[in-house]
């Protein structure tokens, strides 16, 4: 999924209820293929990524090149929403939104755990 990267100087999203960020499922996956995406209208890669036995495989597209090369991608984990509904790049379906945050020049730097865990595993 295409991201929108926020204004880091931004005021705070507004309160919201516990409950409403529990329907948010965020899971680690393995990243099992990667590769350049020149239909996108902005530079990205497409991914899939392995989430375990229960989830399985999604695709997911991710604007993620200034910092990430494919083959460098392959066997890395990654967090993911994995509940957002399917969406149409391009000539592609992204079922998955990768994570991550803005650097300095508001380019994605991936989410990832600092040690392996199962995939699958949900974020709490």
């Amino acid at each position: 999924m295409s991201h929108v990267t926020p204004d880091p100087a931004a005021p705070p999203a507004p309160t919201i209820a516990f409950d409403d960020w529990l329907k948010a499922d965020v899971r680690i996956g393995t990243i099992v293929a990667a590769s350049a995406f020149p239909e996108a209208r902005k530079p990205a890669l497409k991914l899939v990524i392995d989430f375990g036995a229960t989830l399985g495989r999604r695709k997911s597209s991710a604007q993620i090149t200034r910092h990430y090369d494919p083959e460098a991608l392959v066997g890395r984990q990654v967090l993911a929403v994995v509940n957002f509904p399917p969406r149409q790049i391009g000539p592609f379906i992204s079922e998955v939104l990768t994570l991550g945050i803005p650097d300095s020049d508001g380019e994605v730097v991936l989410l990832r755990p600092d040690t392996p865990v199962p995939d699958g595993g949900r974020l709490f």
